[in-house]
């Protein structure tokens, strides 16, 4: 592995972060303080690059306050070190090692991943990763988060937040992890990985933005429990805060956070009825072809007997 990336410590840690790792609740996941070389760290601290609305483009094609950049290589020459990492064999086999997840994979497209910036006001709603690579296929098994924020207030939201499900509220449920800088989390990516994070609520002399990078690692298989049929990344909208209830005086900023969450919530069913169309649309071009229509007429005799045998 490259000299001088790598803090020199982690590779003598790998026995005690694979037991954080398998016996991690809400589910596998290892956080490491120190991952990086310190001075390394600081450089990556150093040219993380400004917010670029061509890059802050969600789901729904709007600019929002989240810009990610895929193209690390190209970002500076401390990321493309850190990109040269990420590739490295002896590191994957590093992971390996602390996770026990074997043939782990780079993704050179860094797919949803890369440096992510988020700023004042933008929170993550909690959600599970999509399964499958797009181009290749392969299974999404890993996430590694690595911290970039000189500092961090607990109070002021934007901690990763692990849970068991999208409702859990129980100590042993919810994880959180404050992310401070060179702060590392690698979490199993799975159907029950539910994760994101709360509102950033910076005070007006705080000047900064939360800041990572995010990769994510494949396999070509999968234990056979954990294989689903392929998804895009589910999201669950966030309910009402428990401090507004029945006989409270809403105040303006709780007004804002209830118009806020409707409005969210309206652009979500918005997508998802465009979704739906576009896969109605798609299923009637099969239904309609004259392939789909032979292979019906050829099967025929076979659906029959199945239906007479109530089968």
């Amino acid at each position: 592995m490259s000299a001088g990336v790598l803090h020199p410590s982690l590779a003598g840690q790998v026995e005690s972060l694979n037991n954080q790792f398998t016996t991690a609740e809400p589910f596998h996941h290892a956080a490491i303080d120190s991952f990086l070389d310190p001075a390394f760290c600081s450089q990556l601290i150093a040219e993380f690059p400004p917010f670029q609305n061509k890059y802050a483009v969600n789901e729904r094609g709007e600019v929002g306050r989240k810009s990610a950049i895929p193209t690390l290589a190209r970002v500076s020459p401390g990321y493309a070190r850190f990109d040269a990492l990420m590739k490295d064999p002896d590191f994957l086999r590093l992971i390996e090692r602390i996770t026990g997840i074997g043939g782990l994979l780079y993704d050179p497209e860094y797919l949803g991943g890369g440096t992510h910036e988020n700023l004042n006001g933008q929170d993550l709603d909690v959600h599970v990763d999509f399964n499958y690579h797009p181009t290749t296929h392969l299974h999404r098994r890993l996430n590694l988060i690595v911290f970039l924020n000189d500092h961090w207030e607990e109070s002021w939201g934007g901690s990763l937040e692990l849970l068991r499900n999208p409702w859990a509220t129980g100590a042993q449920d919810v994880r959180s992890v404050l992310p401070v800088a060179n702060r590392a989390v690698i979490f199993e990516t799975t159907e029950n990985s539910w994760h994101g994070f709360r509102r950033i609520t910076l005070p007006p002399e705080e000047k900064i933005s939360r800041r990572s990078v995010a990769v994510y690692f494949y396999t070509k298989d999968r234990p056979s429990e954990q294989v689903a049929p392929s998804h895009a990344t589910v999201y669950y909208q966030r309910p009402l805060p428990p401090e507004i209830h029945a006989g409270k005086t809403l105040t303006e900023e709780d007004a804002l956070e209830i118009g806020a969450l409707l409005s969210r919530r309206d652009k979500q069913i918005q997508f998802l009825y465009e979704r739906e169309l576009e896969f109605s649309n798609l299923i009637t071009g099969i239904t309609n072809s004259p392939s789909f229509r032979i292979g019906r007429a050829l099967t025929w005799p076979v659906r029959a007997l199945r239906s007479a045998l109530g089968q």
